[in-house]
């Protein structure tokens, strides 16, 4: 699956996430991919993929270091596209909560990364999701096809409200292990998923075509 679009698209490299993965992923569907921390092409690629592994604090401390929270912050203020993936999702919301320590988040949406309750953590495996009929993200794929999780925290509530009619609300889908859990957000120029489209076989290769069909 190509889309041939030959967007420019940076992987950023700040030390936590599958840049690899997530490059071969986004090259399989036709973007002109770089990996790089570097300021100038962070900025001036068409969009910005934000991977992440591990824990939220050392997320975020890798992030600050490497200037991408003033990217990823200029970059929205400009509309210019973003996207993360796992904990790269998780540190765009206001705080993170990790063996009862609370560590701050990039903001960019309330709401805290806490605990999993389920019977079985970390959930491991692949699961559906529940999208929102008017998703982007989704948009071409089966309700019942199935993305690649890896994670022990998620954001269980959703609490970002939009009062003013004229500004487009974010479009939130949902998965569920043990709970409902967010598992993607589609926020203007924000995009986010909680599982792994890098890892997700066909059902990520379409999801990734469908943003950067946005660029």
């Amino acid at each position: 699956m190509t889309g041939g679009t030959g967007k420019k698209v940076v992987v950023f490299d700040y030390g936590f996430g599958n840049v690899r993965s997530a490059e071969r992923a986004l090259a399989r569907v036709g973007a002109d991919v770089e990996i790089t921390r570097d300021y100038e092409k962070a900025m001036n690629a068409d969009g910005l993929l934000v991977p992440g592994v591990g824990a939220f604090s050392a997320c975020m401390q890798g992030l600050r270091e490497a200037r991408g929270d003033w990217i990823i912050g200029r970059r929205l203020s400009g509309g210019r596209p973003v996207m993360g993936i796992c904990v790269g999702m998780q540190i765009l919301f206001e705080r993170g909560i990790e063996h009862g320590v609370e560590s701050e988040g990039l903001d960019e949406w309330p709401g805290a990364v806490e605990p999993l309750k389920a019977p079985v953590v970390p959930h491991m495996g692949w699961n559906t999701v529940d999208a929102p009929e008017d998703t982007e993200l989704f948009a071409g794929l089966d309700a019942d096809a199935r993305f690649y999780f890896v994670h022990s925290y998620a954001v269980r509530e959703w609490t970002l409200e939009v009062g003013n009619k004229k500004i487009r609300a974010p479009k939130v889908t949902w998965a569920t292990h043990g709970e409902p859990f967010v598992a993607a957000v589609e926020n203007g120029a924000l995009w986010a998923t909680q599982f792994h489209p890098e890892k997700s076989g066909d059902a990520g290769a379409q999801l990734l075509t469908n943003w950067i069909g946005t660029l």
